[in-house]
C-alpha cells in the first residue's frame, strides 16, 4: 500500500493489515517498509538482502521488533514514578515483572505527514491520560541515503506544564543463518548498567574493561545471552557512536546514533540482536538517569541509522 493509497478513505469491508498501512521506501539498491501502527521500521533490505529479522505484514512482531519507544524506552518500576511533586501511576504492560515497558505509542496509528520516494515521516499527538497527564506532538522520520538508513524523531511539549520525556527505537537485526554464539558484536561502551531479576537497576553503572560484557572490540557473542543497557559511549569525532554486528559470514551492519542517545540496549535472542538507541537509562522516570524534562513549547531531536559494510576484515 502506497502513501497515496493510505491518504485515501478506507472503504467498508475492506480488510485492513494488522500492521496498517506499509509506507515503501527506495533508493540505490535499498528498500524499506514502515507501518502505520506504531510507526515501525519492519523491513530494509540491501541488495536484495533483508537486514532485520522481519515479520509479515498480518504478524504483531514479536519482540518489539522496530518499535518506537517513548516517552519513555525500557521499564518503570511498578509503574509509578514520580514527578512535579505529584505521583503518577502508569498500566502495568510486563505483567510477569510488574513494570510498565516501552511507552505508550508501540500499537498507535501514526498518520503521514510526508511521504516521497525514499522518505517517509509519521507524525502521533499523545494526548494526556491516567499515569501520564502530559501533551507531546511526536514526528518519526524515516530516510533512505545513499549511505544507509536515517531515523529522526522529534517531540514538542504541547502541554502547559513540564513534560518527563524519553526515547528509544527496536531495530531487531537478523543473523542470518548465523548461531547466535558465533555472531560478532562491537559496542563503544565503557559501562554496564547492573539489573535484578526484574531486569531493574540495582546501582549506578559499572565498568565493562576485563569482564565478559567489555565489547569495545568486535568478538564473537559466544555463551553470553544479554538483555543489557550500556552507557558511557566512546563517539568519533563527527559525535556518532556506531555499534556493528557482523552475521551472515563477513556481513556487518552498524547502528550509528548522536549525542541525544546516551545509552544502547542490546538484547539477544535466536531471531536476531536487538541494537537499541536510547536516549536514557532503565527506569529513568525514577531514577533521572538521562531523563529529560522538557518545559511547554520545548522540543527534543534526535538522529540514528543503520548502514551496511560488504566485507569485514
Amino acid at each position: 500500500m502506497t502513501g497515496a493509497q493510505r491518504d485515501r478513505p478506507r472503504q467498508v469491508g475492506v480488510r485492513v493489515p494488522s500492521t496498517g498501512s506499509q509506507f515503501l521506501l527506495e533508493r540505490e539498491g535499498q528498500r524499506a517498509v514502515v507501518t502505520e501502527v506504531g510507526a515501525t521500521l519492519r523491513s530494509w533490505r540491501v541488495d536484495e538482502r533483508e537486514q532485520l529479522a522481519t515479520f509479515e505484514i498480518d504478524e504483531l512482531g514479536d519482540g518489539f521488533r522496530g518499535k518506537v519507544l517513548a516517552p519513555w524506552p525500557n521499564r518503570i518500576r511498578d509503574s509509578r514514578y514520580g514527578f512535579g511533586g505529584a505521583d503518577h501511576r502508569v498500566a502495568i504492560s510486563e505483567p510477569e515483572r510488574g513494570n510498565a515497558l516501552h511507552g505508550l505509542v508501540m500499537w498507535a496509528n501514526w498518520h503521514p505527514l510526508r511521504h516521497a520516494s525514499d522518505e517517509v515521516a509519521l507524525g502521533y499527538m499523545l494526548h494526556p491520560q491516567p499515569g501520564y497527564p502530559f501533551t507531546l506532538e511526536l514526528e518519526v522520520a524515516y530516510r533512505l541515503t545513499a549511505g544507509g538508513l536515517e531515523v529522526t524523531l522529534r517531540a514538542t511539549n504541547r502541554g502547559d506544564a513540564p513534560a518527563p520525556f524519553g526515547a528509544g527505537f527496536h531495530p531487531y537485526l537478523t543473523l542470518a543463518g548465523t548461531r547466535l554464539e558465533d555472531a560478532l558484536l562491537e559496542l563503544p561502551a565503557r559501562t554496564r548498567v547492573p539489573v535484578d531479576e526484574r531486569l531493574l537497576p540495582t546501582g549506578a553503572p559499572v565498568p565493562v574493561e576485563g569482564t565478559e560484557h567489555d565489547f569495545r572490540r568486535l568478538r564473537p557473542l559466544g555463551p553470553l545471552a544479554l538483555d543489557t543497557c550500556y552507557g558511557d559511549l566512546e563517539r568519533g569525532a563527527d559525535g556518532l557512536a556506531r555499534a556493528t554486528l557482523v552475521a551472515g559470514g563477513r556481513r556487518a551492519v552498524s547502528v550509528w546514533m548522536d549525542e541525544r542517545f546516551r545509552f544502547i540496549h542490546v538484547y539477544t535472542s535466536r531471531a536476531g540482536v536487538a541494537i537499541e538507541p536510547m536516549t536514557c537509562a532503565p527506569d529513568a522516570f525514577n531514577s533521572g538517569d538521562g531523563l529529560l524534562v522538557l518545559v511547554p513549547g520545548a522540543s527534543f531531536a534526535g538522529r540514528w541509522g543503520l548502514n551496511t559494510q560488504r566485507e569485514v576484515q
